[in-house]
């Protein structure tokens, strides 16, 4: 599950680092989960309804593995449990908000799932993968 840059946040990262426009990195950066590849440009089919929300999440630094950096999540992510069928969860991504927002990165599930009433989406420390090459 490496995760990909979006096209906002390439931008904003190109522009910084050319000193044309200052970025402020966001305070926190949130979960969300997708029934459809969500692309570079976003939005996507974000799951919505039956108790589903964002879920903040923390990333440990950025560190060389193998020549390449990368950044993984240092916390497990639990979703509450469904209050109803969200379909089948394909794709994940970062954003600077809780709700709209900037994407920031996306990425595919290693195996897709199927969330049905009741059921919890879980993801381990280390399950959340960015990396920039």
């Amino acid at each position: 599950m490496a995760g990909s840059a979006s096209d906002y946040l390439e931008k904003k990262l190109l522009d910084h680092s050319l000193g044309v426009t200052a970025y402020t990195m966001p305070a926190n950066v949130f979960l969300a989960l997708f029934t459809a590849d969500p692309g570079e440009a976003g939005p996507g089919t974000e799951v919505s309804g039956n108790g589903y929300a964002r879920q903040s999440a923390a990333f440990a630094a950025a560190a060389a593995v193998g020549g390449v950096m990368t950044a993984k999540n240092s916390g497990a992510k639990t979703f509450t449990a469904a209050g109803g069928a969200w379909g089948t969860i394909t794709h994940w991504a970062l954003f600077d908000a809780l709700t709209s927002g900037n994407m920031l990165w996306h990425a595919d599930m290693t195996a897709s799932r199927t969330i049905g009433d009741g059921d919890q989406l879980v993801f381990a420390i280390d399950a959340l993968t960015i990396t920039a090459d």
